[in-house]
């Protein structure tokens, strides 16, 4: 009898503990890149601003939470996260089987496809021929540098750690053509001074075996309850026009996509 009750006791000594440990989410740190207008980039006060900005500002709002933002390079996301430097990723993250393997996600909370962009005398048919021996820039460990990896076997691929180095490159014509974000080409790069001269090639590319569902919210596999609440803010201000206010100050169609 006294075994059983020291057992019973240790039991529920075991499950206060873990539930005393269970996070309540009332503060929650974003890891952010802040390297990809307009999405996420470094105002003149200093200050991280752009679309996931003003995203993660109304899901924390909605969830009741304290959210920090962290600025964090675009290749070390993943490893920060399971590192605990944050507690989700709210950078336009795309949803893929790969990254699915390492984290959990949140449903999307936009789509917009990939694109090539290059000089606008080139041909505006751009095909897997026509850039063999050429060089296509991407930036680094995102969906464009794995499809770009796979698919143009003949090309040199140059890799960059952000996509406003890459677009300097373009530009500067280091590189042929850049395989990136369509919205981040168009507001990041070819509707400002720079990108004069270019245009987008061809048609978009969204092949879901590469590019995924959209971009989502990602967090450790071991947070469930969390992504349930970042699922519940993102319906929450979908349904209330939250998102519509965010979206319309950004862009001119919809960004959430099919």
């Amino acid at each position: 009898m006294l075994l059983r009750r020291t057992l019973l006791a240790a039991l529920a000594l075991a499950a206060g503990l873990a539930h005393a440990q269970a996070p309540d989410w009332k503060k929650v740190r974003i890891g952010i890149e802040g390297a990809y207008p307009p999405f996420s980039e470094i105002g003149t006060d200093g200050k991280l601003k752009g679309f996931d900005v003003d995203i993660t500002m109304a899901l924390c709002a909605r969830m009741g939470a304290e959210c920090t933002l962290v600025q964090q390079e675009w290749d070390g996301m993943i490893p920060a996260l399971q590192a605990r430097k944050f507690d989700a990723i709210i950078s336009s993250m795309s949803i893929t089987e790969e990254r699915q393997r390492q984290v959990a996600f949140s449903n999307k909370y936009y789509n917009t496809p990939a694109r090539i962009v290059g000089k606008a005398t080139l041909a505006p048919n751009i095909s897997v021929a026509a850039l063999k021996g050429k060089k296509i820039g991407v930036q680094r460990s995102t969906t464009q540098d794995r499809y770009a990896t796979a698919i143009y076997t003949g090309s040199q691929i140059v890799r960059y750690g952000k996509a406003d180095e890459a677009f300097l490159d373009l530009a500067a014509g280091r590189v042929d053509v850049l395989l990136i974000d369509s919205v981040a080409a168009d507001l990041g790069f070819l509707k400002r001074p720079a990108g004069k001269g270019f245009a987008f090639l061809g048609q978009p590319v969204d092949d879901p075996k590469y590019f995924g569902t959209g971009s989502g919210i990602a967090v450790r596999k071991a947070d469930a309850a969390l992504v349930q609440k970042f699922n519940a803010a993102i319906a929450a201000i979908r349904a209330d026009g939250s998102y519509k206010k965010i979206e319309a100050k950004y862009f001119d169609f919809d960004v959430f996509g099919q």
